[in-house]
């Protein structure tokens, strides 16, 4: 059982790397390169929207919401270009990190921060 769980993190994050490459290909559409993208950056920052270290909750947005984002951007792809890119990310030594991916999280966390200030600033009293 454990084998097969590894096996699936290997092809997730191989799928990851092969969709950062097709997205960066001009033979994918435009509305799966903007799909692929979106999961690349996500999925390679160092930053997650849902910190892992918060018990249950960091882990589900990897194992819940990727793979199927993931497997919806692989069929947007054109068959022969994601196998081109699936061979090509299993024969990379190493997984691009994102940057727009982590300033793009890093945003979302401060416009919460600053939506929550707002909610709670003590405002005038009537």
């Amino acid at each position: 059982m454990l084998d097969r769980l590894v096996a699936w993190a290997r092809r997730i994050r191989r799928d990851v790397h092969a969709l950062y490459l097709a997205a960066r290909d001009p033979r994918t559409p435009w509305y799966a390169k903007a799909l692929a993208l979106g999961i690349a950056a996500y999925a390679l920052s160092p930053i997650d929207l849902i910190p892992d270290f918060i018990p249950v909750l960091g882990l589900l947005d990897e194992a819940l919401l990727l793979p199927p984002a993931i497997l919806l951007a692989v069929r947007l792809i054109p068959p022969e270009v994601m196998a081109e890119h699936r061979e090509a990310a299993r024969r990379a030594a190493s997984r691009p990190v994102s940057s727009a991916g982590a300033a793009m999280v890093v945003l979302l966390w401060l416009l919460a921060a600053l939506v929550l200030l707002a909610w709670f600033w003590p405002g005038e009293a009537d």
